[in-house]
């Protein structure tokens, strides 16, 4: 495509966190960006000091005029009247995941894809190349620490990095030299209805990579993805081409010996806890050794990556350890706390889920509950809806009582706070992909109180 003769590009629902990235992609590359979203929140404040005007309403007399192209987002209703006040005028429209795809046939293009580990696998990997020196994009879907933003930039990258999301089959438009897929676990089953289709998404994705191209993958997907071309697998276990060796906890941090065919990297040292996290640790260095880096270049870089933001956030109060983590899936509920176990040895563990999506609430209350059994009490919100409309009969009820125990009930997110400042020398996780990410603040300055 010439983005030459694209000068104005307006995002619809521009606050996302996937939209907001690419909205500040175009605006590095001089474009004139503007966009809309339904609330105000920090990132939209961060884009609006970035210089990128937004309006937060459907009124049609506040819209830019002479756009030369419309990105949306599915996450907005195509009722949205802004929809119909550009198409009347011819605007060209993309959606989000096709630009990526246009993108991605552009710049040699690494694409991370899988239902879970996708934004950390990204930063980590986005990191590792730039502190070696690559000239690297990168589009995350969430905040790395090490940059404070949802993009890495540079103004003539030899490197893209993308992630390749499953849903709406958004991943199927990319066309990668480099694919890494972490995961293949039950989700979006209102776009796949079984996992059947999910797996016949993920081989198309891999279907995709460019010839000479190479597969990167948890070594448990091979008969999943039955790929025949280059590939490379890795895992925490030894059964993989590359895995990690002499797993420990020291002083807080997980430290691991990484070994392949080609290096062996003693004591590394992970600021992100867990196996799952090491796990996508794997994957970046796989994606680095074969991109040319050295075992200098991969300690240091793997060593000063501070992680992602609601990516297992670790507060101290006192005795009490607050802990904040994206966990939205019940293999990533069960992921967090079992390395919340492993670095808490002994201690009582309470954590507030908010379930996200109520299909998701539908189609997995018996894994949901399963996973939240393991914490010693629980807490529930209410369902965080995003993009969804209300399904009869489901709730945050459904999980609550299939879950063990009896250290179980549902609170609203004032009660929730409040419940914060009673706590004297706990383990609290604040789990989930809604908006109780924007609770933290709040229970922090609870538990100082």
């Amino acid at each position: 495509m010439d983005w030459k003769h694209i000068h104005k590009i307006f995002f619809i629902g521009i606050g996302g966190i996937g939209m907001s990235a690419l909205a500040r992609y175009f605006k590095h590359l001089g474009k004139d960006v503007s966009g809309y979203d339904l609330t105000p929140t920090p990132l939209t404040e961060e884009l609006l000091s970035e210089g990128i005007a937004i309006c937060f309403d459907e009124d049609t007399e506040k819209l830019p005029e002479n756009i030369d192209l419309v990105i949306y987002t599915p996450a907005v209703p195509d009722d949205n009247l802004l929809f119909s006040w550009y198409q009347s005028r011819n605007v060209p429209f993309l959606k989000r995941s096709e630009v990526l795809g246009i993108l991605s046939e552009e710049t040699f293009t690494i694409a991370i894809a899988g239902t879970h580990g996708k934004t950390s696998i990204s930063a980590i990997t986005a990191h590792l190349l730039k502190s070696s020196g690559l000239s690297v994009t990168a589009l995350f879907g969430g905040i790395s620490k090490n940059y404070g933003s949802n993009v890495i930039l540079s103004k003539s990258p030899e490197y893209l990095l993308l992630e390749a999301d499953e849903f709406d089959r958004s991943f199927l438009t990319l066309k990668p030299d480099i694919a890494v897929v972490s995961s293949i676990d039950e989700d979006h089953l209102d776009i796949y209805n079984n996992i059947d289709s999910l797996l016949d998404g993920f081989r198309k994705f891999t279907g995709g990579i460019r010839s000479g191209g190479v597969l990167i993958y948890q070594s448990k997907l091979k008969t999943k993805l039955m790929f025949d071309g280059k590939s490379i697998s890795y895992s925490a276990d030894k059964d993989a081409d590359i895995y990690a060796k002499n797993i420990t906890i020291e002083n807080g941090y997980f430290v691991f010996d990484f070994v392949s065919d080609k290096m062996r990297i003693k004591n590394i040292k992970l600021h992100v806890p867990g196996l799952h996290y090491i796990e996508n640790t794997l994957a970046a260095i796989a994606v680095g050794i074969h991109l040319g880096l050295n075992e200098k270049q991969i300690k240091e870089g793997v060593e000063n990556f501070n992680g992602v933001e609601r990516r297992f956030d670790t507060y101290l109060s006192g005795d009490v350890v607050y802990i904040d983590d994206y966990a939205h899936h019940p293999e990533e509920i069960r992921a967090t706390i079992h390395a919340v176990r492993m670095l808490y040895p002994g201690r009582k563990i309470i954590g507030a889920f908010q379930p996200h999506l109520y299909s998701r609430t539908r189609d997995f209350a018996n894994e949901f509950a399963a996973a939240l059994s393991a914490l010693d009490e629980v807490i529930l919100l209410d369902i965080y809806p995003a993009r969804e409309k209300p399904i009869p009969g489901v709730s945050s009820e459904m999980i609550l009582k299939k879950i063990s125990g009896k250290n179980k009930f549902l609170l609203d997110k004032a009660e929730l706070i409040a419940y914060a400042g009673k706590l004297t020398n706990e383990i609290f996780l604040t789990l989930g992909a809604g908006d109780i990410g924007l609770l933290t603040e709040k229970i922090k300055n609870r538990l100082t109180t």
